[in-house]
Order: structure tokens, then sequence, then C-alpha cells
């Protein structure tokens, strides 16, 4: 993420003195009501769905995630390599390839 849109994202928070409401607890249920509503814009066809409303509900849980890593101080490259080398030895290419199978039937 462009460190204009975090520093946007947090002005936004603490403009309104939102942070108080941040704590880890808060948002991991706000990321979950937020990623449910997205979901719900797939609720009847996976294919005829409001491309823009789907923007929108992924823009929320996007932005509940960034206030996750400022609460938690974490670096969003470093976990998300860190789960990468996971699940690349979990999953390798030779095995998991075409497959959706989950790692302990590869």
């Amino acid at each position: 993420m462009k460190e204009e849109t975090i520093a946007r994202i947090r002005k936004f928070s603490e403009d309104r003195d939102w942070e108080q409401f941040h704590t880890p607890e808060n948002l991991a249920k706000s990321i979950v009501i937020e990623a449910g509503e997205l979901l719900e814009c797939f609720q009847w066809s996976g294919t005829k769905f409001d491309r823009e409303h789907v923007k929108e509900e992924l823009a929320d849980v996007m932005v509940y995630c960034r206030n996750m890593l400022d609460a938690l101080d974490l670096d969003e490259d470093e976990i998300i390599n860190a789960k990468m080398d996971k699940n690349e030895a979990k999953y390798p290419v030779e095995k998991a390839r075409g497959s959706a199978a989950k790692y302990t039937e590869l």
C-alpha cells in the first residue's frame, strides 16, 4: 500500500479520535463483519455482481486490516512474506499445481 494511502487512513481515524476503539479485538470483529459484507455481494450469483459494491466492501476490509497492522505494530510486507514462506513449504509446486487439496492431503 502506498505511504500516502496509509497516511490518509491514519489521518481519517486520528481526525475522528477513533484510535481509542481500534483494539485488536474490535478490529478483528470489524474485519470479519466487512468480509461478510463482501461475501454478500456474491450471495445469489458468483458471476452477476456489482463490481463497484465489491470494490467498496473490499476497501473496507483492507482499511480495517491496515488499522490492525497499526494497532499491533506489524509490517505488512514482513508478515505476508513470512506466511508465503510457510505456504510455499506446505504447498510445493510439484505436488500442489492444479490441486485444491489441503496440504495434509497432497
